[in-house]
């Protein structure tokens, strides 16, 4: 058994406030369909205008480092296409 959590911060470049409610339910969505690719779970999901907290319960199979960088990648591509004109 084993019981993996990471709590992540992520920030927008330079701080900028560009998290508006909309994109920060989609990004949580985003998230979750990462997590739930590498087997791992979304826990708890919280964010402003410039950065989001996020629990991660994840597997020891798993490496830390390429969630976080599926995490980062992932959402900022489908954030990027869906609110291009805000982001």
């Amino acid at each position: 058994m084993y019981n993996l959590h990471a709590h992540l911060v992520f920030t927008t470049k330079y701080r900028r406030g560009a998290l508006t409610d909309p994109i920060l339910t989609r990004c949580q969505q985003v998230m979750a369909e990462v997590c739930r690719d590498f087997g791992a779970e979304l826990r708890e999901f919280n964010g402003e205008d410039d950065h989001v907290h996020l629990l991660v319960h994840y597997p020891p199979t798993v490496a830390l480092s390429k969630l976080v960088n599926s995490l980062k990648g992932v959402s900022s591509r489908h954030l990027r296409r869906e609110f291009a004109g805000h982001l």
